[in-house]
């Protein structure tokens, strides 16, 4: 993971614009934003079910750098004022605290939008029948029925009282669907069967909502310093979490039974997915 989280980067810093022209700025936030360290895990869940079909690197590599860019744009805009208003991001101040408020959201707007354009570039698959597929896949995941949908639920979350399904929806949206996208991207460029690109889904949403259970521990458990942002603010914002709902113990076997669960969905590629397979016992045993 750390290989892979290096190398993907070094590919996201040679697609980020540079320029010394009057808005630079919103560029010097852009990377800030996106060039912050941080485990990579969508990045690494494209480039290991990409290598389940054999599919290029180097157009794996951006993929995955696209991934990363529209997730850092998540994480720039959830930590803005008007959402959940981050000071801490992966151990340093959060983009609208280093630059400003405007200047963070034009970063957000300006990395998903260069991810997009990643996509579309022939470099990353000379088929544009699979580049139109990945970037209507990324669209949906990212979209009002995915990622965008789910930060809505986040934000009514903090006025109104969700039980479990409720939660579970919603960070299958927020959470997950931007995780089902970077498995299946690998079946995308691959030109995967159905029941493998099923199998790849149905993985990532069980491993996907056990991140997301861990996170849910780790802000109640876990420390700053571990964690590398603020601590504690699902219960200061009276947020239901699955450890609000569930406590912390059932939350916990609820996790490893999903991380396990995760991991029988791969039986379909014979041992070949082994890799993938450890990224669900990873997400469950992490601290950060």
């Amino acid at each position: 993971m750390a290989e892979i989280a290096q190398a993907v980067e070094m590919k996201i810093g040679a697609l980020l614009p540079t320029t010394d022209l009057a808005e630079a700025r919103v560029f010097d936030a852009m990377r800030y934003g996106c060039l912050n360290g941080g485990k990579r895990l969508r990045p690494f869940l494209v480039m290991q079910s990409a290598a389940l079909f054999g599919v290029n690197p180097d157009c794996a590599i951006r993929a995955a750098a696209a991934v990363e860019m529209v997730h850092s744009y998540s994480l720039v805009h959830d930590d803005l004022p008007a959402m959940d208003d981050g000071e801490l991001r992966r151990g340093r101040p959060t983009c609208h605290r280093q630059f400003d408020e405007a200047t963070a959201i034009l970063a957000g707007d300006g990395l998903l939008t260069l991810a997009f354009e990643v996509l579309a570039d022939p470099a990353t698959h000379e088929d544009p029948n699979i580049r139109c597929q990945l970037v209507s896949a990324l669209a949906k995941a990212a979209g009002g029925h995915g990622m965008v949908g789910g930060q809505m639920l986040d934000l009514i979350a903090e006025h109104e009282s969700f039980d479990l399904g409720t939660t579970t929806r919603l960070q299958r949206m927020k959470t997950g669907e931007m995780i089902a996208f970077s498995c299946e991207a690998g079946g995308i460029l691959g030109k995967a069967n159905p029941p493998q690109r099923t199998a790849l889904r149905a993985y990532a949403h069980d491993m996907g909502l056990a991140f997301q259970i861990v996170d849910d521990l780790l802000d109640v458990e876990g420390t700053a310093e571990e964690t590398g942002k603020t601590v504690g603010r699902d219960a200061q914002a009276g947020k239901a979490t699955f450890v609000s709902i569930l406590g912390r113990d059932r939350a916990r076997a609820q996790a490893e039974m999903l991380s396990h669960q995760a991991s029988q969905h791969l039986d379909i590629f014979d041992g070949r997915a082994d890799m993938l397979k450890a990224v669900a016992d990873f997400v469950v045993a992490r601290r950060a």
